[in-house]
């Protein structure tokens, strides 16, 4: 897809202006303490990109919505499981370099779910570890397929016709960066508002988080990236975005929850350490794109 000007900055600006007011909405929702609307609203705007890129009149038939399972079923393979490796990888890195972060007791369950629930599940025989492998079987099995269908809205509109647009105007792994800053900024106002990723009181917030996610966002668009141009379906990234999005909490469920303020750091691959095998990835794909492979 070619780089058209008056194209790209309507789309730019309705993805934003869509995407923000929904994100205003949801975090006045969890200010509130009402979760039940909170996780609806910001799945909604999960589409603001794709329906940023009808109005902009971007040629949208053109982002592959033919899944071509068959041709590219190895990739899709990669996408379903791949997220869920690195997840735990980055997760196995970070305890390993600050095993005294390492709670198998449950506190950040019981912080998080309530004590009346942490014991109904100590009852039934669930204990953390195995709260984490039910969450694992869920993020390798169906969570990515269900996930996969709001990830779409946002593919379609970064991966589909954002990020073809600035590489042809400035070079794939140029443009893929550019893209990854322009996606990660797009989450700032449920970021600050709300405390969505990082929480709202951290070292250097609001602003550090800030920019770490747009970090985060650059290693995984170019990640996401890489599989739509190995498929031209939007549906590879569509479900890679899924699975990642189902199992980066997974590693949070064994923290010590004394430093559940310290999530730029890790567990999950938003913080810093634990996204190390994530960025690997990414530059391996970058280094690959300069050889033209």
């Amino acid at each position: 897809m070619a780089f058209e000007k008056k194209k790209f900055t309507v789309y730019i600006i309705f993805t934003f202006i869509i995407g923000w007011i929904l994100q205003i909405v949801a975090s006045i929702f969890a200010l509130q303490g009402n979760m039940a609307l909170f996780s609806p609203v910001l799945s909604l705007a999960m589409f603001a990109p794709l329906i940023a890129a009808f109005i902009a009149k971007a040629d949208v038939k053109s982002v592959g919505w033919k899944p071509q399972i068959k041709k590219n079923f190895k990739y899709y393979l990669i996408c379903w499981f791949a997220p869920a490796v690195v997840t735990i990888a980055g997760a196995a890195l970070f305890y390993t370099v600050m095993p005294n972060r390492l709670d198998l007791s449950g506190s950040y369950l019981t912080a998080q779910m309530g004590e009346a629930v942490a014991q109904q599940l100590a009852a039934v025989g669930i204990t953390p570890l195995m709260y984490v492998l039910i969450g694992l079987v869920q993020s390798i099995t169906y969570a990515p397929l269900i996930n996969m269908l709001f990830a779409a809205g946002e593919e379609a509109g970064w991966r589909g016709v954002m990020y073809p647009m600035l590489k042809d105007k400035y070079g794939t792994n140029k443009g893929r960066v550019i893209g990854g800053i322009v996606w990660g900024a797009w989450h700032w106002p449920v970021m600050v508002l709300a405390g969505y990723e990082y929480g709202l009181v951290y070292w250097g917030a609001p602003f550090l988080g800030m920019a770490l996610f747009c970090v985060c966002c650059v290693v995984m668009g170019i990640l996401l990236d890489w599989t739509y141009s190995k498929t031209n379906s939007i549906w590879a990234p569509s479900i890679a975005h899924g699975a990642f999005n189902a199992a980066a909490t997974l590693p949070m469920i064994v923290l010590n929850v004394n430093y559940i303020n310290q999530m730029t750091v890790g567990p999950a691959p938003i913080g810093i350490v634990a996204m190390i095998p994530m960025i690997v990835l990414a530059v391996l794909v970058c280094k690959n794109t300069t050889k033209g492979k």
